[in-house]
C-alpha cells in the first residue's frame, strides 16, 4: 500500500457532498417497533475534530465525507438520502407520485428516509420501484416505502437474474457471509476515532428490519426504454460488474446518468472480503467504457447508490474513465504478473498503480483494496493453489500453528519472538507468529493470555494504520474478540419474503447444503413435491447427497412418499410445522420426511428454514 497520497487540498468532493442540501433527519437516529436503536449517525460526530493517531488520515477524511447526512438535490426532480444506512435512496419526481431508487438496508430506515423526503418536498405516494443490483443494501428496505398492500399496480424495475442472485447469496453460504460481514463492516465495535469510524463505501449497516418485493418488470437488454409514472428511463445492462444483475440507467428528461455501484467515489471490491463469487475486473472495466460511449452527450450530472454526485458531463467522464481504467489496470497487470510466475501475494506485493490513479480520491482503498483484489483476480483464474506443492496438502491452521511455535522454541520463546517483531515495527509478521501461538492452544494459560493480548494490540496499530475501512474494522474487531469473546450481534435478515422469493429448486438446495453427509451416507430415500403450477420435483437422498430435478409426465418408478402441497406450505414445512396442520396431501410413508429431516444440520438463522 503506498504512502503516496492526493492532495488533501482538494476540496472538491466536500463541496459535492454538500452541495443542494436541503435538511438533515434530527436527531439522526432511527429506532425499529420494539425501541432497538437501528441505525444512528449522531454518533459519528467526533469526525468533526482533525484526525487522531489512531486513523489513517485519508480513511478519516472519508469517514467526514460518508458521515453527512440529510436530503440533497440532485438536480431539478431528482433527490438523495444519505447517510441513513450504508447505502443511499433516491427518489425522482413523476406527474403522480415518486419513484424511489434502492430503499437501503432496512424498513426502518427506508421509512425514516421517506419521511425526510416528504418533509421538506411534500406528501407523495410511490408510483415506481427500482432495484439497481442484487445486493441487500439496495433492496432490504422495500416495505419500508412500499408497506403490505401498497405495491399494488406499482412497477417493480430490477435487472434480469435479480431475484435469483438477491436470494441465493443468502442461502447457499449465507452464515458465513454474514459472520464474516460483522467484521467488514464493524458492526460490534464502538464508533469512536479508535474503533470504527467507516466502511469507506459507507459508515456501516444499519441493524433492522430486511424484506423484499419481487420485481415485476425486468430489464432485459441494454437500450430498454420504460416510462414510469411519466419518467422514461433509458437502461444499460452491467451483469458481473459490482454484482451478477445490475444496470446503469439514464433519466434523458432530467439529463442525470445513475451508475448504480459500479463507479463510486473509491475502489470498489473484486472479492469483497465477507466472501462472495469472485467478479470480473475485465467485464467490469468494459461497461464502463460502454457506458462513457452509450449516454455521451446525454447527462449533466452522474450519481450513484453510495457516496456523493459528479457535476458537468465532462467530470463525468473523466470520473467514469478513471474508474474504467483502475479496474482495467488491476485485472490486466494482475494477469501479467501471474504470467510472469508470480503468486497471489506476490503480485499483492508487486502491483502499483498509475500515478495519475495513484493521485485521484476515488481511487484509494477504502473499501476494496489494491493488495486484496489483484488477489482476487489471481483466485479468480487460477483459484487457491499457487503451484507450489508444498501447499498442497499442508496441516489445517491449529496443527500447523502447533508446530510452528514447536519451531520456534515453545510458547514463551514464540512469545517473545512476536514482541520483538512488533517493537521493530514488524507488524505483519508479528500477527502472523502470534496468530500460531494463539492457534497452538498451549497449555500454559498465562503465555496464552499474554499472547492473545499481544496478538489483540499488533491488530490495534494494524487497523489504525490501514486506509482500508474494512481492513480497519476487521483488525479492531478481531482485537475485541480476542479480549471480550465473540460478539452473537449480527445483521438480522430473518423475513418470510426473502424465504417467499426462493424458487422450490433453491429451497431443495438450502436443505442440501445442510445435509450432514457422513451420517447419511447409507440412507436412500425418495421424495416427491407436487406443486401447483411447478409439476413434480422429485428428491433423492442416496450416499449422502440430496440432489433434484423435475419430474415431467409420470414418473417411472413411484416415490416413497408423495407431497401435493403449496409453495407456502413447504415453507410452513420446512419451518417445522406438521404435515396435518399444514393440509398437505399425502401419499407413502410420512417418516421418510421426518428421517430426511434428521439428517439437516446447521440451522440458517435468516430464513424460517429450520431443522424440525
Amino acid at each position: 500500500m503506498s504512502d503516496t497520497l492526493p492532495s488533501f487540498e482538494d476540496t472538491t468532493d466536500f463541496e459535492n457532498a454538500d452541495r443542494g442540501f436541503l435538511g438533515a433527519l434530527v436527531p439522526g437516529a432511527v429506532a425499529a417497533a420494539d425501541g432497538r436503536t437501528v441505525w444512528d449517525g449522531d454518533v459519528y460526530g467526533f469526525l468533526k475534530a482533525e484526525c487522531p493517531d489512531t486513523a489513517h488520515p485519508s480513511l478519516w477524511r472519508q469517514a467526514q465525507l460518508c458521515s453527512r447526512q440529510g436530503l440533497y438535490e440532485v438536480t431539478e426532480g431528482i433527490y438523495q438520502v444519505r447517510g441513513l444506512d450504508l447505502s443511499n435512496m433516491t427518489i425522482v419526481e413523476g406527474e403522480r407520485g415518486i419513484v424511489v431508487i434502492d430503499p437501503l438496508i432496512s424498513t426502518e430506515t427506508a421509512a425514516a428516509a421517506l419521511a425526510l423526503y416528504k418533509e421538506h418536498r411534500g406528501d407523495r405516494p410511490v408510483t415506481g420501484l427500482i432495484y439497481t443490483h442484487s445486493h441487500g443494501d439496495h433492496f432490504g428496505g422495500a416495505r419500508g416505502v412500499l408497506p403490505h398492500g401498497a405495491e399494488e399496480g406499482v412497477p417493480i424495475l430490477a435487472p434480469a437474474g435479480f431475484l435469483e442472485h438477491a436470494v441465493s447469496e443468502n442461502v447457499y453460504a449465507g452464515n458465513a457471509m454474514t459472520r464474516r460481514a460483522s467484521y467488514m463492516y464493524g458492526a460490534n465495535l464502538p464508533k469512536a476515532p479508535d474503533a470504527q469510524i467507516s466502511a469507506g463505501l459507507g459508515q456501516t449497516t444499519s441493524l433492522g428490519t430486511i424484506s423484499l418485493i419481487p420485481p415485476t418488470v425486468d430489464i432485459t437488454e441494454t437500450g430498454q426504454e420504460e416510462t414510469v409514472d411519466g419518467v422514461r428511463i433509458v437502461f444499460q445492462l452491467t451483469p458481473g460488474t459490482e454484482a451478477p444483475a445490475e444496470m446503469n440507467f439514464l433519466f434523458p428528461d432530467h439529463r442525470a446518468l445513475c451508475l448504480a455501484e459500479n463507479a463510486t467515489h473509491n475502489m470498489h471490491n473484486v472479492l469483497t472480503l465477507r466472501g462472495a463469487v469472485v467478479r470480473d475486473a475485465r467485464i467490469w472495466a468494459a461497461y464502463l467504457d460502454e457506458a462513457i460511449d452509450c449516454f455521451h452527450g446525454r447527462y449533466d450530472v452522474g450519481f450513484a447508490s453510495h457516496h456523493w454526485p459528479t457535476w458537468g458531463h465532462d467530470n463525468v467522464v473523466e470520473f467514469l474513465a478513471g474508474q474504467r481504467d483502475l479496474y482495467a489496470y488491476l485485472h490486466d497487470q494482475s494477469l501479467r504478473l501471474l504470467n510472469e510466475g508470480l503468486t497471489g501475494p506476490e503480485i499483492a506485493e508487486r502491483i502499483e498503480l498509475p500515478p495519475a490513479l495513484e493521485k485521484s480520491w476515488h481511487a484509494r482503498g477504502y473499501y476494496g483494496s489494491l493488495h486484496h483484489n489483484s488477489r482476487a483476480v489471481y483466485q479468480r483464474y487460477l483459484g487457491w493453489f499457487d503451484g507450489n506443492v508444498a501447499h498442497l496438502w499442508e496441516h489445517p491452521p491449529t496443527e500447523l500453528a502447533k508446530r510452528y511455535v514447536d519451531v520456534a522454541g515453545g510458547p514463551a520463546a514464540t512469545l517473545a519472538k512476536a514482541r520483538a517483531y512488533a517493537e521493530e515495527g514488524d507488524l505483519r509478521f508479528a500477527a502472523t507468529l502470534l496468530d500460531h501461538l494463539v492457534f497452538a492452544e498451549p497449555d500454559d494459560a498465562e503465555v496464552y493470555g499474554e499472547a492473545k493480548e499481544a496478538l489483540a494490540s499488533v491488530y490495534d496499530r494494524l487497523g489504525y494504520g490501514s486506509e482500508n475501512g474494512t481492513w480497519r474494522n476487521f483488525y479492531l474487531t478481531s482485537a475485541q474478540e480476542l479480549r471480550d469473546g465473540v460478539s452473537g450481534d449480527m445483521v438480522d435478515t430473518t423475513n418470510p419474503e426473502m424465504a417467499m422469493a426462493l424458487t422450490v429448486p433453491m429451497l431443495v438446495d438450502s436443505i442440501a447444503v445442510r445435509i450432514d453427509g457422513p451420517r447419511a451416507w447409507d440412507e436412500d430415500l425418495t421424495i416427491d413435491l407436487v406443486l401447483a403450477n411447478e409439476g413434480r420435483r422429485r428428491l433423492t437422498l442416496h450416499n449422502g447427497a440430496l440432489t433434484h430435478r423435475a419430474v415431467e409426465g409420470e414418473p417411472r418408478t413411484p416415490a416413497g412418499l408423495t407431497l401435493t402441497l403449496g409453495k407456502a406450505q413447504l415453507l410452513g414445512l420446512l419451518a417445522g410445522e406438521e404435515l396435518r396442520e399444514l393440509g398437505i396431501g399425502v401419499e407413502g410413508d410420512p417418516a421418510l420426511l421426518a428421517r430426511l429431516f434428521s439428517y439437516v444440520t446447521t440451522p440458517d438463522p435468516r430464513f424460517p428454514i429450520v431443522t424440525p
